[in-house]
């Protein structure tokens, strides 16, 4: 537990360390960083666009597709920027009111990412499980209201964090050993009780993270029950596709998100936790929309056909 120092100094900046490991290979690292959030941006882009304007990909599943794209762009868009300066400069400086907005955009996007994928699951248990009543249950009055819903409760509950770390005092030291401000880092600078602010995070955690974790596990074991039913084998295979890009993808997220919250933020383990959090910061956003396309044939369908109308317009 932190004491709390009655005649403390607030400090107006922090400073990012990034990766003190990698200076010597700083400009190499800062050009893959960046190739790798420019194509994130371009695919995840390419996905809304797809989506908002094909016929083909109408869909809830695909509704769902956009939003979950739109989540990654703001994910990316709210970390990487930062921490190229970081990299390119080892280390810099960041306001406290950036940081802890980042900390907040941080904080709403994963939550809405994490129940954005149990709607997406729910999707796909109504499309296998109960194919008769799919198009009257999933009609676009639901799918709209739970998307509204994952990021109202989502940026909701992230405020109440982000209004408990405002009333923190921060006396110093101001160095985050981090490349982004993230909720451990930012905790361990405070010099205030933060008491309220482990049992407040823990609270919060079960209805944006435990509930749709179980939600998925649950709506996917009566999916495979379903699948295991089906009596061909080529029926079996057909089904499974219809979901399996979305199993990837939970399986990544989720893998990811847990080794990062479960590794301490701490001693030895602190490389460890950086490097996971890169993973999925920087890796999850990127491959996302390659593991819905590659085995989409709707998909591939819309964007060769965007791709050559695009081409006939730059001819004309």
């Amino acid at each position: 537990m932190k004491i709390h120092m009655v005649n403390s100094t607030s400090i107006s900046e922090f400073l990012i360390l990034g990766f003190p490991a990698l200076n010597d290979y700083k400009l190499s690292f800062f050009s893959i960083v960046l190739l790798m959030y420019c194509v994130t941006i371009c695919e995840n882009l390419l996905i809304i666009l797809l989506v908002s304007t094909s016929r083909r990909l109408h869909s809830p599943m695909y509704f769902f597709l956009g939003h979950l794209a739109l989540t990654d762009v703001i994910l990316v868009t709210s970390v990487v920027p930062k921490m190229l300066d970081v990299i390119i400069r080892d280390g810099s400086l960041i306001p406290y009111v950036l940081c802890i907005t980042q900390f907040y955009l941080y904080g709403g996007i994963v939550s809405a990412e994490c129940l954005l994928l149990m709607a997406m699951s729910y999707d796909r248990y109504l499309a296998i499980c109960k194919p008769l009543h799919y198009i009257s249950v999933m009609g676009v009055k639901l799918r709209y209201s739970l998307v509204i819903s994952s990021w109202a409760l989502s940026f909701m509950l992230a405020f109440i964090t982000f209004v408990l770390v405002l009333d923190l005092d921060f006396c110093g030291p101001n160095v985050i050993n981090h490349f982004f401000c993230d909720f451990a880092p930012l905790l361990e600078l405070s010099c205030s009780d933060t008491t309220v602010m482990d049992i407040e995070i823990i609270v919060i955690s079960i209805p944006v993270g435990l509930i749709p974790f179980l939600f998925i596990i649950i709506t996917y074991a009566h999916i495979f029950i379903t699948i295991f039913g089906i009596p061909s084998t080529l029926g079996r295979h057909k089904t499974f596709s219809t979901c399996s890009s979305h199993l990837v993808v939970v399986s990544i997220y989720y893998g990811s998100m847990l080794m990062m919250y479960m590794v301490p933020y701490r001693g030895h383990s602190l490389s460890v936790n950086k490097f996971i959090s890169l993973v999925y910061i920087e890796l999850t956003p990127l491959i996302n929309p390659v593991i819905y396309s590659l085995r989409n044939k709707e998909m591939q369908a819309s964007m060769i056909r965007y791709l050559m109308v695009c081409g006939k317009k730059k001819l004309l």
